[in-house]
C-alpha cells in the first residue's frame, strides 16, 4: 500500500520527468519522447508532418489513441494528461468546428508547448488547462468522450481519477484509455521506488 506521503513524492516526480522532457525533449529522459516514438505507436507521418513540431517532438504516451478512439464530428472532448497536446490537436481536427476538445494535465512546461502548439496551428476549437486527474478542473458532465494516453500507471491515485471522469463526463458518454499494465505483481519496495517508477 502507497502511503500519501510516497504518492505525493512520485507525482513529483512524475511532474519533474514530464516538464523536463518538454523542456528539452532531444536530451535522455526514463521514457521514450518524440516523432520516432510517435510513429513507432501507430501515428502516420504524414500526420505528424501536418502537426507543430512543439507538440511532436515533447509527445510521450503509449499508444495512437486519439487515432483509433471513436471521436465524431461534433462532441466536447477531454483530453486528460494532454502533456505537449498532440492528441489534443489530432482530437481537434476530428470533431470539427462545432466541437471542441480540452486538454488536462499537471506540467506548466507541457501546457505551454500544448498552448504555443495549437497558436501555431491556428485551433480554435481547443482549451487546456492545469489539473491534475485526481482534479479535473471542469463542471460535472462536461465532455462526451475522454481520451486518455497512458496516465493511470504514473499516478497511484487511480481510485480518485475514475471518480473524477464519472463525474466530469455525460451520462452515456465513453472513455478510450490506453495504458501499460504489468503482467504480474511487483513487490511493494518495487512499486514505490522513485528509480523504476518509469520502467
Amino acid at each position: 500500500m502507497i502511503t500519501e506521503s510516497q504518492a505525493c513524492r512520485l507525482r513529483d516526480g512524475v511532474r519533474a520527468a514530464y516538464s523536463s522532457a518538454a523542456d528539452s525533449p532531444t536530451s535522455k529522459h526514463p521514457f521514450p519522447v518524440g516523432r520516432g516514438f510517435a510513429e513507432s505507436l501507430g501515428y502516420p507521418a504524414e500526420l505528424l508532418n501536418s502537426l507543430p513540431d512543439l507538440a511532436v517532438e515533447a509527445f510521450a504516451g503509449v499508444s495512437n489513441v486519439s487515432i483509433f478512439a471513436d471521436v465524431p464530428e461534433g462532441v466536447s472532448v477531454l483530453d486528460l494528461g494532454c502533456g505537449a497536446g498532440l492528441d489534443t490537436m489530432i482530437a481537434a481536427r476530428r470533431v470539427g468546428a462545432k466541437g471542441r476538445v480540452t486538454g488536462v494535465d499537471f506540467s506548466q512546461s507541457m501546457l505551454t508547448r500544448a498552448r504555443s502548439a495549437a497558436a501555431e496551428l491556428g485551433v480554435t476549437n481547443a482549451v487546456f488547462l492545469e489539473g491534475t486527474a485526481e482534479n479535473i478542473p471542469c463542471p460535472a458532465a462536461s465532455f462526451d468522450i475522454a481520451i486518455i494516453n497512458g496516465i493511470f500507471n504514473l499516478n497511484p491515485a487511480r481510485e480518485a481519477i475514475f471518480r473524477e471522469l464519472s463525474r466530469v463526463l455525460k451520462s452515456g458518454a465513453s472513455a478510450s484509455i490506453a495504458e501499460l499494465i504489468l503482467k504480474e505483481p511487483l513487490l511493494a519496495d518495487v512499486c514505490i521506488s522513485e528509480t523504476n517508477w518509469f520502467a
